[in-house]
């Protein structure tokens, strides 16, 4: 699997990561077959959050890595904090706290990348400092970054904290696509026009922030998965299409269509199916023309201006 750089890290991993929300379904020796079918396809970042099955997913991970060969320091462990019971929560307590319970959970020293979730609306950015500086210098989380965030929070944390932040986690697929829509109807009065993420797309390239895709099967916010559904025959059909030319499965071309944009985008893949999985990872391998790329757009339902 190619291999990217994140952000204006040193981390360097492969293209398409594993989030481990599912992992709580798992038993430990399912989930060390799933950690270990990952690694072997190029897939090293694994992706958590402290309310993955209220912190189980993170320890069925670590009980599944311990029955595997891989060493801990081959791998990219990501996890996220701030979304508690019913509101969000960037206090400099509570991403100590997370931390802690998450290092706990995981079974290690360090976390390599820590996101905050979703935006707080009460966030205080001399909090955030402060807790990430602590977190820094005691070794227990190497870098930062954020998910579901506007330029300008980013901007505001920026003023304030001293690392870079590496990675905004986004939603973005075939059928959820507002941050490339708006820059296809510059000055267009419909609504793709319409720039509901403040130019997200841009600026992280501009700031070299590594995009990561959430959902990237998905239609909606969490309202289906739009591979194989009848409710998209264009789509699938274009789908379908180009996994026979390519020799792979719809679902590799799904995400090829992300992995073909020059912004270096990392999709966020979260089946716990070994066999999916490995057909995915080849579209790693897949390189869509320009006009394949258009084509997938259009058969979404995209309409160029």
């Amino acid at each position: 699997m190619k291999k990217i750089r994140l952000g204006t890290s040193d981390l360097h991993t492969g293209e398409i990561s594993l989030g481990c929300m599912r992992m709580d379904k798992l038993s430990s020796q399912d989930a060390a077959n799933v950690i270990e079918n990952a690694v072997e396809h190029g897939v090293d970042l694994f992706d958590h959050a402290d309310i993955y099955g209220g912190g189980k997913s993170e320890e069925v991970f670590a009980n599944a890595l311990k029955e595997t060969s891989i060493n801990r320091e081959d791998i990219v462990l990501q996890t996220k904090c701030g979304i508690r019971g019913g509101f969000f929560d960037f206090s400099k307590q509570h991403i100590l706290d997370s931390v802690d319970g998450s290092l706990q959970r995981l079974n290690t020293d360090y976390i390599d990348i820590l996101l905050l979730h979703r935006p707080d609306a009460l966030m205080e950015p001399e909090e955030v400092k402060e807790a990430f500086v602590k977190l820094k210098e005691s070794g227990k989380v190497r870098h930062f970054g954020v998910s579901n965030q506007n330029p300008m929070q980013i901007e505001l944390l920026k003023k304030y904290l001293q690392d870079d932040l590496i990675i905004n986690q986004l939603q973005l697929s075939l059928m959820f696509t507002p941050m490339i829509d708006a820059g296809l109807n510059v000055n267009m009065q419909h609504d793709p026009a319409v720039v509901r993420d403040s130019s997200i797309l841009d600026y992280s390239r501009l700031n070299e922030m590594t995009i990561q895709a959430w959902s990237p099967f998905q239609f909606g916010m969490f309202e289906g998965v739009f591979v194989g559904n009848d409710k998209f025959p264009e789509l699938n059909a274009k789908l379908q299409e180009l996994a026979e030319k390519k020799g792979v499965t719809d679902s590799a071309i799904a995400i090829a269509w992300i992995l073909r944009h020059p912004a270096n985008i990392q999709p966020v893949v979260g089946t716990m199916n070994m066999q999916r999985l490995s057909a995915i990872a080849k579209a790693s391998d897949i390189e869509l023309t320009r006009e394949e790329w258009y084509e997938l757009y259009r058969a979404a339902g995209n309409q160029l201006p």
